[in-house]
């Protein structure tokens, strides 16, 4: 059984997709996923690039990847980790008082203490969906203050709390917790600002993200606000030069309870849009852009916390709401690349005799730290999610070819040659290098 500090994977647990894997596989899963809990620190090095293992581990998993393809994918990305440091004596105690938990976070040198004492709450809470009620939800400082952390670091944390709560394993969502602890709450004040600017105009309708990414795209000041040489994009970029500007578009995003389902798939599936669409230029090999790929991996999430009948319906509105808002700065900040279903539909593929499901075990093999996988398995679940709103004239992708397209895409984006991902995709010069030709 999965506990705080155990982690127990069964053949019946393979998250979303709801694939059936065998024993082996599944004793597999288990055995890595605790090894690299208790050896590894969530950074393998000094500049916050994150430990991705468990994510991967999960990923193939859950779209049934042999053990053999999970042995080799933690033997390719184990060496370069960063060992877990012991955790400090008594320090989980004293992260319990607030006052003196403040002084440990944001800081990497904590990583291990967080997760004891995330671990530690976990079992006297009676559960992580108590834990969480009382560290995310419970609208005091303290679980505020989590909130915006969760959504920092590229979303990392809350892409690391989506596998512990998709897989119902407490020890990954006390690492979530401890990961989200040692990431900045930078994105406050603007989370905070779009937040009151909503609720200014809170009759208007909210138009449509696409919409949205548009009028972003279409506003100077807002469009030029990211400079290719800026260190952080959204930082230094946007919220540095244009910060009324994004605070003014974001500010429009408002879910109505009644929309939430509609809202969810609409966001997932305007993700999948906008990178893939990004993905594509003229004259070069498909390059998936690296940044906003986050913004499809971590989409999932919301799909199972609306699930979550402890959460209520202003916490999971509240959160998606920012999703949509980082969504849309994150597009900015990337150059605004253009978005054009009419681009991702007629994209030929390179490998036209194999139907979409026949790529799948390319990517199983594939050498990665994980993004990859990841992705092709968000895109499943935002397909699938996707499917009841066909109709509707606001959802960017639909049909089963456009969606075949982007399987496709992503394997092409993949095998091309030169550097795996493209970063900065709206900026002409991301696409100079000589070996995205």
């Amino acid at each position: 059984m999965a506990t705080a500090y155990k982690i127990h994977i069964a053949p019946d647990n393979t998250g979303l997709w709801g694939i059936r894997q065998n024993d082996h596989a599944a004793e597999t899963a288990t055995v890595l996923l605790q090894k690299d809990m208790d050896n590894h620190h969530v950074f393998f090095n000094q500049d916050g690039f994150h430990d991705h293992i468990s994510h991967h581990i999960l990923a193939l998993y859950g779209t049934g990847a042999s053990a053999e393809d999970l042995r080799k994918a933690f033997a390719e990305n184990e060496g370069y980790q960063r060992p877990a440091r012991e955790p400090r004596q008594n320090l989980a105690e004293e992260l319990r008082d607030w006052d003196r938990a403040k002084q440990r976070l944001g800081k990497e040198q904590y990583y291990s203490d967080w997760l004891v004492f995330f671990e530690h709450e976990i079992e006297r809470l009676g559960g992580w969906q108590k834990t969480l009620a009382e560290y995310m939800f419970k609208g005091d400082e303290r679980s505020e203050d989590m909130l915006v952390r969760m959504y920092a670091g590229f979303l990392h944390p809350l892409i690391q709390l989506m596998y512990g709560v998709e897989w119902d394993q407490p020890a990954i969502v006390a690492m979530a917790l401890a990961q989200a602890s040692v990431h900045s709450n930078d994105l406050g004040p603007f989370l905070r600002d779009a937040e009151a600017k909503a609720k200014e105009s809170a009759r208007t309708p909210m138009p449509r993200i696409a919409e949205l990414l548009e009028a972003a795209a279409g506003n100077e000041k807002l469009r030029s606000s990211p400079r290719l040489d800026d260190g952080n994009k959204i930082r230094d970029g946007v919220l540095a030069r244009a910060r009324d500007e994004a605070v003014e578009c974001a500010g429009r995003v408002r879910v109505a309870p009644d929309e939430l389902a509609e809202r969810t798939a609409e966001m997932f599936n305007t993700a999948i849009y906008e990178a893939s669409a990004a993905a594509l230029r003229p004259g070069k090999d498909p390059k998936c852009e690296f940044f906003l790929m986050h913004h499809i991996t971590s989409a999932p999430i919301f799909v199972t916390l609306n699930k979550q009948d402890w959460i209520s319906t202003e916490q999971k509105i509240r959160m998606l709401e920012w999703k949509i808002r980082l969504d849309i700065v994150q597009y900015v900040a990337r150059g605004s690349p253009k978005l054009s279903v009419e681009r991702i539909a007629s994209y030929v593929l390179k490998d036209e005799a194999s139907s979409a499901d026949q790529l799948l075990p390319r990517l199983h093999t594939l050498s990665d730290d994980g993004h990859v996988i990841k992705l092709w398995r968000a895109v499943g679940v935002g397909r699938k999610l996707s499917e009841p709103h066909e109709g509707r004239h606001w959802l960017p992708i639909k049909g089963s070819k456009l969606w075949d397209q982007i399987a496709h895409l992503i394997v092409d984006s993949v095998e091309a040659p030169g550097p795996r991902w493209i970063r900065n995709a709206g900026f002409e010069e991301a696409w100079k290098a000589r070996e995205l030709r």
